[in-house]
């Protein structure tokens, strides 16, 4: 019997995975545990192995096609078998078989009693419980319980998946204007309906107008012809990154604290662990390794910034996961260093440098990128001074980091030269007030000035 082949989940968030590239063509033998197909999903790329030996059937996807985790790709069997729909193989056909009806799609009962029909609509509880929180109008919704006469949840869902995902503001925009988003193009990330996608589709249903208020044909409307040089798909984890950012400018009330660091002790600190530690611990201690230390320190200090927001409160974490922005081929990633106030320098050096050498080879692991709880992103290697980072959601805070610059400071009446840093605190208002967050900004501030006192945090 042949064998199913599937996507894997890897990973608690792991919803959907794209289909990069089959490895083994259609009806070639393989080994088990031998690879024939490289996924991507939101966090990485991935090999998903054959577990059966066999020769291989892929389904009716191509590269580049998104399906859900647990979906059958493929099977593994005999040399005269395909892959069928539903996942199971079938043996190949001699002769063509007359068009029949396919079984997704069944044929109107002429004696169903829709809602189009009767005007009342029959639905179970779940698919009444379903069609309000999504906000469907059951009358849409094709029944198939019941032989065809009630409506179950299955039915809601279904239709669900045929209509595009769109924002709230457009789906409600689409609603009272009477438009069908079916029709609407998405411009958004992964394709996604936005309030202006809605806006265009109403304006091309009304007729312009010229300044005398005659009407235009829309056929006689000359609009320039817009020059593309290229055009780069919002997928994988360009589309995540546009996806997250956006949704966090729109719902966060993001305030940036910038505070200046006298940080030629920490750049001393520095110089002196290269010279002593770098033979022993295989890797010279960096800024960044540095920071996280001192943020999660800082964080268990003020356990009020270790937090997020739900919908009726704010919750403090338990557990101090500190993640660190790192710039990758396939956009920007997040690797978490979970435990991180527990954890020494070495420890965190160590561990950063090998999720940081995964995430850039597009080999993380499932929880790589996942469970953060604070994030620190820097640029300084990049000559940047301040900026204001992004909220990484549902995190409470994100701390940015500029160039590290000597500049004249006055000291105890004299113009001496120091290692300046400039710090980026941006927070969501919603979860903590100006006041708190400046004090844990302060706080690393004399971590970094002062770096003896983390002798013993």
């Amino acid at each position: 019997m042949a064998k199913e082949v599937f996507i894997p989940k890897l990973g608690q968030t792991m919803e959907e995975a794209r289909l990069v590239k089959w490895l083994v063509a259609d009806g070639a033998s393989v080994e088990e545990g031998e690879g024939i197909l490289e996924v991507e999903t939101d966090k990485a790329l991935f090999t998903v192995e054959a577990n059966a030996r066999g020769c291989l059937h892929p389904g009716p996807y191509k590269e580049g096609d998104v399906v859900p985790v647990l979906t059958v790709v493929a099977t593994i069997g005999k040399a005269d078998e395909t892959f069928a729909s539903g996942g199971m193989p079938m043996a190949k056909p001699q002769v063509a078989p007359e068009a029949a009806p396919s079984a997704a799609t069944p044929p109107m009962r002429t004696d169903q009693p829709t809602a189009e029909r009767t005007g009342k609509v029959f639905a179970s509880p779940r698919a009444r419980m379903t069609a309000a929180t999504k906000g469907v109008d059951l009358e849409q919704v094709a029944p198939t319980g019941d032989g065809g006469r009630r409506i179950v949840e299955r039915d809601v869902l279904a239709w669900l998946s045929q209509v595009p995902k769109a924002t709230p503001v457009a789906a409600q925009m689409a609603t009272a204007a009477g438009v069908d988003l079916r029709q609407v193009i998405g411009t958004g990330a992964r394709g996604i309906i936005t309030k202006e996608d809605v806006e265009h589709a109403m304006a091309d249903r009304r007729p312009p107008t010229t300044d005398l208020g005659h009407v235009v044909e829309p056929s006689s409307v000359i609009r320039p012809p817009s020059k593309i040089s290229e055009r780069v798909p919002l997928q994988g984890v360009r589309g995540i990154i546009a996806e997250r950012m956006a949704a966090s400018v729109h719902t966060t009330a993001r305030v940036t604290l910038l505070m200046e660091a006298d940080a030629t002790e920490l750049v001393n600190l520095r110089e002196r662990l290269k010279t002593r530690v770098e033979k022993e611990w295989g890797f010279a201690p960096g800024y960044n390794d540095l920071l996280a230390k001192i943020v999660a320190t800082a964080l268990r200090q003020f356990p009020y910034m270790n937090a997020r927001l739900t919908p009726d409160a704010i919750e403090r974490l338990a557990h101090i996961n500190l993640g660190l922005a790192t710039d990758t081929e396939r956009g920007l990633l997040v690797p978490v260093i979970r435990d991180a106030d527990k954890k020494g320098l070495r420890e965190i050096g160590a561990e950063f440098r090998a999720l940081v050498e995964r995430a850039r080879s597009g080999r993380s692991l499932p929880d790589d990128l996942t469970g953060g709880t604070f994030t620190i992103t820097n640029l300084g290697m990049y000559d940047v001074l301040a900026f204001t980072p992004i909220i990484n959601l549902p995190e409470a805070a994100i701390l940015g980091i500029g160039r590290i610059t000597p500049q004249p400071v006055m000291r105890e009446g004299q113009i001496v030269a120091r290692q300046m840093l400039m710090l980026s605190l941006a927070f969501d208002h919603r979860l903590v007030d100006g006041a708190p967050a400046a004090r844990f900004l302060q706080y690393i501030k004399t971590l970094i000035e002062e770096p003896y006192l983390l002798v013993g945090a």
